[in-house]
């Protein structure tokens, strides 16, 4: 018997799982997994590692969104095959993505090479960003407190 069996995800302890549980039990999720307040740049996540545990063949792992799942394109394949060997399938709600067809499979792994690229884009700017302000005397964060070499080399000026 085939089950849907779901996985929610919120990165830090004040923000709330409520939307993808919503989601996750409209979606028909017999059993939901949480992980709160736990990065999705780790492989290891507990209620994760217990849902994949759980996962049998013809079961279906349901989530609200692909990046509730993995932040790469190669962990989120490494799950997809995972879950191919045990004949499970993979839904994501907000994404559209239902890999129980193979035009479902191909756009998983379209969708999870564009979200991969948008973090490098975003990451990219970031550094440049941060590389322009520096040439211009900025820096991010709290303003920093002169040490005696700069204070030397302010008053040499």
């Amino acid at each position: 018997m085939s089950r849907k069996l779901g996985y929610a995800r919120v990165s830090t302890a004040d923000q709330s799982l409520g939307l993808q549980l919503s989601a996750l039990k409209q979606a028909g999720c017999t059993k939901i997994y949480r992980d709160h307040g736990v990065s999705g740049n780790l492989k290891s996540r507990p209620a994760f590692d217990a849902l994949l545990a759980d996962l049998g063949k013809g079961d279906t792992l349901v989530i609200w969104r692909l990046d509730r799942m993995g932040r790469s394109l190669k962990h989120l394949i490494e799950i997809n095959d995972l879950l191919n060997k045990r004949g499970a399938y993979l839904d994501s709600l907000n994404d559209k993505i239902d890999t129980s067809s193979p035009t479902g499979e191909f756009v998983f792994h379209i969708l999870g090479a564009v979200a991969q690229l948008e973090r490098r884009m975003i990451s990219e700017r970031t550094i440049a960003g941060l590389a322009e302000a520096a040439k211009h005397g900025r820096y991010p964060g709290r303003p920093r407190k002169p040490t005696r070499v700069s204070a030397i080399r302010h008053k040499a000026a």
